[in-house]
């Protein structure tokens, strides 16, 4: 049994077939899905969708692509929606300077805005970070004793960086990227992380893994990051799923 911990079924390359992929997972082998928000209504959809299916969670947040537009009163309407009881965490919220679709000191702002949020509401979060992981390290030791838990979603970062997040008691995601040919950085994460310190996802529609890449992604396919992870590692695959389920579990306190 698997938990995808991202995933994006509100997206709109799921409106035809919506309804229908979900209903397949628990026969499929996902026991949970963690539906992240990306911005205000992307966040309530999240809820919705935790609302309609007992197996899937909700994280609501404001991703650094959407910073730009975000007005304080979202932190007040973020807040009511995290008191709901099928929110499990802030996020998804960080740093993008590949994009650069806000300005970057107003992702840092909104980041620590939102990581205060955090603190107040007593959730995990749920990191972005792309091109930014010097910033995003700086700002997350900063907030790292006040914390309920963090996790490092999709991460892209080099083992060392990964070493210190797992050293501040923070989680690593690994997603469709550990299972690419080309992969160099994700695969030396994937066999050195602690056990207790890794979870899976599938960011899905994005980021399909191998032999899917470039398709449309969907929690289904989060086996196949567990079966390349459990590769690595020389391990039987059901051990990744299971380990990986029980850190999620208790990381979003479900």
């Amino acid at each position: 049994m698997f938990f995808d911990s991202h995933a994006h079924l509100d997206d709109r390359r799921f409106d035809r077939d919506r309804q229908a992929l979900i209903e397949s997972l628990p026969q499929r082998g996902i026991s949970y899905v963690i539906n992240v928000g990306a911005d205000m209504e992307s966040s309530e959809k999240s809820i919705e969708l935790a609302q309609q299916y007992p197996f899937i969670y909700a994280a609501v947040g404001v991703h650094p692509h959407d910073a730009k537009d975000m007005k304080d009163s979202d932190l007040d309407a973020l807040l009511e929606m995290a008191k709901h009881p099928k929110v499990a965490a802030i996020g998804e919220i960080g740093l993008d300077y590949y994009y650069d679709n806000s300005p970057r000191d107003i992702q840092r702002k909104r980041f620590e805005d939102q990581l205060e949020l955090s603190i107040k509401i007593g959730l995990p979060v749920i990191i972005h970070s792309r091109d930014a992981h010097g910033d995003t390290m700086e700002i997350l030791k900063k907030y790292s004793s006040r914390l309920k838990g963090c996790v490092l979603h999709c991460y892209s970062g080099s083992w060392e960086m990964a070493k210190v997040y797992a050293d501040m008691g923070f989680m690593i995601s690994l997603a469709g990227p550990v299972t690419f040919k080309n992969a160099v950085k994700s695969v030396e994460v994937a066999e050195k992380i602690d056990l207790d310190h890794l979870m899976i996802e599938t960011d899905c529609p994005y980021l399909a893994p191998h032999p899917y890449r470039g398709k449309r992604n969907e929690p289904g396919l989060v086996k196949l990051v567990a079966e390349r992870i459990a590769e690595i590692r020389g391990m039987e695959m059901e051990e990744i799923a299971r380990i990986t389920l029980d850190n999620a579990r208790k990381f979003f306190d479900i």
